[in-house]
């Protein structure tokens, strides 16, 4: 009977590992000023091995790209576009399209214009994240990074 009582729970305990929610994509947020009245924002995402995200720039039928929304203020005007590395290129049976991805970490950046001392960049960032067996769902993170 012991023997039994100790399956169901080694049971329980096993099924609530495999219960838990993956989060392989760990992000962090920094921000410095590169002049007076300038500064560049800084979103990192540190993921983990045999996992990626995808670029901002994925052709449509593709996964969800990486990409970010900036909430209307009146401390800061955005700079351009958000800029990223080079990232891998590769095919994907998944999607059956070639798509451009991250691995392991990468560093995304926007430069903003300072109409005040301070200002703190306010938004959303949305990204996927797959491996060579699946994808998770699309995530959705709001952020708040101080520029002082």
């Amino acid at each position: 009977m012991k023997k039994i009582g100790l399956s169901i729970v080694t049971l329980l305990f096993m099924s609530s590992l495999y219960a838990q929610i993956l989060t392989p994509v760990k992000w962090s947020y920094a921000a410095k000023k590169t002049g007076k009245n300038e500064a560049t924002v800084y979103f990192k995402a540190t993921i983990e091995p045999d996992w990626h995200i995808y670029s901002l720039n994925v052709g449509d039928g593709g996964p969800i790209k990486t990409s970010f929304t900036f909430a209307p203020s009146k401390q800061f005007t955005l700079v351009g576009k958000v800029m990223e590395p080079t990232p891998v290129k590769k095919f994907e049976k998944a999607f059956n399209m070639n798509v451009t991805y991250f691995e392991n970490a990468v560093i995304f950046q926007q430069k903003i214009k300072l109409n005040a001392n301070q200002a703190t960049v306010k938004g959303k960032l949305e990204y996927m994240t797959c491996n060579d067996q699946k994808c998770l769902p699309p995530e959705e993170l709001d952020f708040s990074i101080a520029v002082k």
